[in-house]
């Protein structure tokens, strides 16, 4: 997985990163940091729906460090477990 900073990204923009983070969070609503988490969580949910990889590969295949700090964000997202979410679908 490609890990791109916010310095890189401020610097691909021609910003400091502080100047870039308040302009991405006016933009999206959102830090860069929860930006990038929703979008995992998003494409969890797409993956858990394929029901093709368990919840332990998409959570590393995402980027997440543990499983635990998945879940973690997943239910703070969504609301429920990953584990919750599958059955309910």
């Amino acid at each position: 997985m490609c890990i791109i900073t916010l310095a890189e990204l401020a610097a691909i923009a021609h910003m400091s990163p502080s100047y870039f983070s308040r302009l991405f969070k006016q933009s999206t609503g959102l830090s860069p940091h929860q930006y990038v988490i929703q979008d995992r969580v998003d494409r969890a949910k797409q993956l858990l729906l394929r029901r093709e990889l368990s919840i332990a590969e998409i959570s590393y295949c995402l980027g997440f460090t543990h499983q635990s700090h998945f879940s973690h964000h997943f239910k703070r997202l969504v609301g429920s477990s990953p584990k919750v979410f599958l059955a309910s679908q």
